[in-house]
């Protein structure tokens, strides 16, 4: 018997291995139990596993580089209680990447109820240029056997539901390129019929260092019945040379999860907990409800969950208050740390401002009327499922091998295809098949609209290489105002050269204006001497009477003429 040490309550539930099951023993010959440890740091916010919601961008920017390459991954081990739901599959977690601490943290591994006919297809990190960029996963259909990968798709075109839902039921889906004939065609969006236990994900592409991939659209599972998410943690580099286990303890509460919701379309990853500082805007972090009017992504949880509330004519507008008010009061904020909100917690003035974000899986499983309800899982099923876990890691690897070398030339620069091609899909256990009962099945698959070959293709619009810093942000639309204003302490800079659009923008390049989600702030103003008074100007007029130099005369002339310019600029 191997004993292994796991963080208690207020720790991470990380464990001090004394062997890896990497070459060790089998799960069920391990004994686990409970120890304090500060090397690890249990978090209430931060990336959400991109195979419990996945990101759908339509308009590519440039991706967040890392400078640090990522540590090798966790031995990661599933906690002993499971959803009772069928289906339920472990999916191992991965390193994602912190800009407050300029570090990499631990996306901690999840229970994931799978989507009817889908099988997931791990993400990875990949060099890119002198940094690390992230490769996203996506749930590819069930019975491919293969990823085809294609040329980048022209930029989308944006469009407006060609009228009123035909019933409140209907939601709008944009619509997207598809390969066809040798070349791409713009298929128009359509109406969903929404349904209040399934989310349509609509089609879109996954980018990659060999091309991209289509993923066609497909029913998914509401957040609540999607499984189980556990909070991230952060392991110092001291615990990280360490052969460790971890096994997850902390749950995130999935009634407060859409509360505190956010999406960064350049990571490809949905984010929760208090991100509200206004500097988070300026790395790409958006609050859900402004995803849609950006243009750049499409959130369909939010469009679920508006739809949800429909006869609410106020809800969005109450959700667009709760953000505001939170990024003006910092006490309305949740907790960053379970050490944090447990502090809180403890402290009977700050009732009226707590917010349980996580719970142990102890509590959880000690509620009334638990959200989630949970079995045991016995040490010959975590067998079986730890073999899972190293069979989706190598498949990811193999991927990430694939997909690498056959992307770049002989000189090590990366090379996208011009033309389809296609290569073996590695295998994983991580999959389900269609659903045959009807009162479990999703909705029957909505019907797209047909084709139009009169839509001429267009580049997209920020089609360049991948940003050399995290914290670099594409330039913002002409017309259309930043949603967040910039941090205080950084003046306003112009957008670098490199980084401008193409000539030919899209055919509806100009976006909607957005609304500002945090106090103002104004321009500078123009420097006071740049506007003259009457009195001055005539005061320099009686100076230069007695001057019979016509060549002054000519430059006095000037000099009335540049205020007036300099002040049709500023109205500008």
């Amino acid at each position: 018997m191997v004993k292994v040490r796991v963080g208690g309550a207020g720790a991470a539930g990380f464990a001090l291995a004394l062997a890896s099951l990497t070459s060790g023993p089998a799960y069920s010959q391990v004994e686990v139990t409970r120890v304090e440890t500060t090397e690890v740091e249990v978090l209430t916010r931060g990336p959400v596993h991109e195979a419990f919601a996945e990101t759908i961008v339509y308009e590519r920017e440039p991706d967040v580089i890392v400078m640090k390459a990522p540590p090798d991954p966790i031995e990661e081990v599933p906690p002993s209680q499971a959803p009772s739901a069928a289906n339920v599959a472990w999916i191992p977690g991965y390193w994602g990447w912190d800009e407050d601490r300029d570090d990499y943290l631990w996306v901690s591994g999840i229970w994931r109820t799978a989507p009817p006919g889908r099988q997931f297809v791990a993400g990875y990190w990949t060099r890119s240029g002198h940094g690390f960029g992230w490769t996203s996963g996506f749930w590819a259909d069930a019975n491919d056997k293969e990823i085809e990968y294609l040329p980048e798709p022209p930029a989308i075109v944006e469009s407006v539901p060609p009228g009123p839902p035909p019933t409140p039921d209907n939601v709008w889906v944009q619509g997207t390129w598809v390969w066809a004939g040798g070349r791409y065609v713009w298929r128009p969006g359509n109406w969903v019929v929404a349904n209040p236990d399934w989310l349509w994900v609509p089609t879109h592409y996954v980018s990659g260092p060999r091309g991209f991939v289509f993923v066609d659209g497909y029913w998914d599972f509401t957040v609540d019945r999607r499984g189980m998410l556990f909070a991230p943690v952060y392991v110092n580099a001291t615990m990280r040379a360490t052969r460790v286990v971890y096994s997850p303890a902390t749950v995130i509460d999935l009634a407060v999860f859409t509360d505190h919701l956010f999406v960064r379309p350049r990571y490809h990853h949905y984010y929760f907990g208090d991100y509200y500082a206004p500097s988070y805007a300026e790395v790409g972090i958006y609050p859900w409800f402004t995803i849609e009017k950006r243009r750049v992504a499409y959130d369909p949880i939010f469009v679920h969950r508006r739809w949800v509330h429909r006869a609410d004519r106020e809800w969005e507008g109450h959700v667009e208050a709760d953000f505001r008010f939170r990024v003006e009061h910092q006490e309305a904020r949740p907790p960053r740390t379970l050490s944090m909100q447990i502090n809180i917690g403890a402290q009977p003035q700050a009732a009226e401002r707590r917010v349980v974000v996580a719970r142990s899986l102890t509590q959880l499983a000690a509620q009334p009327n638990p959200t989630i309800r949970l079995r045991a899982v016995a040490a010959t099923e975590r067998d079986v499922i730890v073999k899972h876990s190293r069979e989706v890691m190598k498949a990811r690897e193999e991927r990430k091998t694939v997909e690498e070398k056959e992307a770049r030339s002989a000189g090590g620069e990366p090379v996208r295809v011009t033309a389809p091609v296609r290569a073996k899909l590695p295998a994983t256990p991580v999959a389900a098949k269609s659903v045959e009962v009807k009162e479990q099945a999703p909705p029957k698959k909505p019907e797209v609209s047909k084709t139009d070959a009169s839509v001429q293709p267009r580049p997209q619009p920020a089609t360049v290489k991948k940003a050399p810093a995290p914290t670099a942000l594409p330039p913002t639309a002409k017309t259309a105002p930043a949603p967040v204003p910039p941090a205080t302490k950084k003046p306003a800079e112009p957008p670098p050269p490199a980084a401008k659009k193409p000539t030919e923008p899209p055919p509806a390049a100009k976006k909607p204006a957005e609304p500002s989600l945090a106090p103002a702030k104004h321009p500078t103003e123009p420097p006071p001497q740049a506007k003259k008074d009457p009195q001055e100007k005539s005061k320099d007029k009686d100076k230069d009477d007695g001057d019979d130099d016509e060549s002054k005369d000519k430059s006095k002339e000037k000099s009335k003429d540049k205020p007036k310019k300099k002040k049709k600029d500023d109205d500008r």
